[in-house]
């Protein structure tokens, strides 16, 4: 048990989730009504489709599969995708925290005209899930994360077949957030461009500091020899 523990100790790190939840929901109820709206023409010529519910919930399949992967197989790389999406979620907060915002595109569902398990399952996530709290969008932000990755990650850059299948679903994921009016394009736009810095903090600058870390005792240890 005690080698177990000693293996896995960089667990510790998972604790984020209930500082990050206690954050979330915090914000949650205290920003209702009083919020800056998020919105871009482009967001009118996004239509409404529910069928995209489909992808917006394997999200939580994707980043929960995704950092279980690393925490069992490399500490290395679990560590550079907990770092990048913990820290990244964390700005979020920020954002949410000094400049309030919300988004007011939701369709009134019962007005559309159709009823299906997707619209269903839709007016429980709109129930749920509030309109606010969504710039920069932390759904797109993550799936980009885990796919960064999983496409950085040495042990499984030779499955095309991954590779390609989290490329598709990091997409799909990113555009089921606007088609179904949980977030305005607006909020995608700031999720990619903080996952543009957090790439460049995470796999740029502390990939290169390592790497020379790495070579700086590879060649002490030659002067040893």
């Amino acid at each position: 048990m005690k080698q177990l523990i000693l293996k896995y100790k960089h667990g510790w790190i998972l604790s984020y989730f209930f500082i990050y939840l206690a954050w979330f929901f915090a914000l949650e109820k205290s920003v209702t009504t009083d919020y800056h709206p998020v919105y871009i023409w482009l967001d009118d010529y996004i239509p409404f489709n529910e069928w995209f519910v489909i992808p917006y919930y394997l999200w939580f399949f994707y980043i929960f599969a995704t950092i279980a992967f690393f925490f069992f197989t490399s500490k290395e790389e679990f560590y550079k995708v907990t770092g990048f999406l913990f820290i990244g979620m964390t700005i979020c907060l920020i954002i949410y925290t000094v400049w309030p915002n919300g988004q007011n595109l939701r369709p009134e569902l019962s007005t559309l005209g159709r009823d299906n398990i997707f619209i269903r399952i839709l007016k429980n996530l709109y129930a749920t899930d509030t309109s606010t709290n969504v710039c920069p969008s932390i759904h797109v932000f993550n799936s980009i994360g885990a796919h960064i990755a999983i496409h950085k990650s040495p042990s499984l850059k030779k499955y095309k077949w991954l590779q390609a299948g989290s490329f598709v679903l990091m997409i799909s994921i990113c555009l089921s957030t606007m088609f179904l009016k949980q977030h305005s394009a607006v909020d995608a736009i700031a999720a990619i461009v903080l996952s543009a810095v957090m790439y460049f903090l995470i796999y740029v600058l502390a990939g290169n500091k390592a790497k020379a870390s790495n070579k700086s005792k590879q060649e002490n240890a030659y002067a040893n020899l």
